[in-house]
């Protein structure tokens, strides 16, 4: 099937406005996308951040008339704030094979191998992690989860206890329990990550030792080792319940930070934990630690 692509591009306070008037107009989807390069980190709880300049990308059947929406656009907002309109013929692709083509098996500290489905690696002394982009982040191709897969592939697991503080996909909990966990605890915030987290469980065939929970369902319980993978500031303001969740003289792994960001994140919890040193993989950080 062939689409519309229509896009403009304008300023923060106008671009909300002008996504939902792709929308009223019939866009099947609405997208925002930074127009000049510019970091926006991480917002307060609650709160939504987009770029000073913003393009906003609608996708339209092609029984629409674009210039009709490009008119009805500009009427609507005038021209003083839009700019680089554009309008494509976009291509149906078969997106199975177009993320094939870039989400290959990786191996992590020569023990752990993560795999599209259809691309196992069977090795000795190695386990296989089948895993496909999906609802929910991580597939270990961002620098945050490979770094927490790098700590738990480095790691004797056998019949630990572990919590996943921010599952996403659930990769995390689920190559603990390959790696030999006893348990993994996989809790979120979202239910989508829930769903997730469950159907990967089932396709590595490690469901009975998966147990999700959304964060307000879960019964706090003392684990060997507690990874958040999340950012900082959630890192920052959890530091509590995140602490008491680990065992006196468990690990500690903490992710989804920025290498600036590392001490003003390890500073909150070195009243309780020891910590190593940093690794650092492109602009993120893992910290690590054990609790006194």
């Amino acid at each position: 099937m062939t689409w519309h692509q229509l896009s403009i591009t304008t300023d923060e306070n106008t671009a909300p406005r002008i996504a939902d008037f792709f929308s009223e107009l019939g866009a099947v989807s609405v997208t925002y996308m930074d127009a000049k390069d510019q970091p926006v980190y991480e917002p307060e709880i609650g709160e939504t951040k987009i770029w000073q300049q913003t393009t906003i990308i609608g996708l339209y059947e092609l029984d629409i008339t674009p210039d009709f929406i490009k008119k009805a656009l500009f009427s609507q907002f005038g021209n003083s704030n839009l700019e680089n309109w554009q309008q494509i013929l976009l291509e149906d692709q078969v997106w199975e094979r177009a993320w094939m083509e870039h989400y290959q098996p990786m191996k992590f500290a020569d023990k752990l191998w993560v795999c599209p489905t259809g691309q196992e690696k069977n090795e000795a002394d190695c386990v296989c992690l089948v895993l496909d982009p999906g609802l929910a982040f991580g597939t270990g191709t961002h620098p945050t989860t490979a770094l927490c897969l790098e700590w738990l592939a480095k790691h004797d697991l056998t019949d630990k206890t572990m919590i996943d503080y921010g599952c996403g996909s659930g990769i995390l909990a689920i190559a603990a329990v390959l790696l030999g966990a006893k348990c993994a605890y996989a809790i979120d915030i979202d239910p989508q990550a829930l769903v997730a987290t469950q159907a990967n469980a089932i396709k590595n065939k490690v469901s009975d030792k998966v147990h999700n929970y959304l964060v307000e369902d879960f019964t706090p319980v003392s684990v060997d080792i507690v990874v958040a993978n999340i950012l900082a500031k959630p890192l920052i303001n959890l530091y509590q319940p995140i602490s008491s969740l680990v065992n006196n003289k468990g690990a500690l792994v903490l992710s989804g930070i920025l290498n600036e960001q590392a001490e003003q994140v390890s500073s909150i919890y070195t009243s309780t934990f020891d910590f190593n040193p940093a690794e650092n993989l492109q602009d993120w950080c893992r910290l690590d630690a054990i609790k006194r």
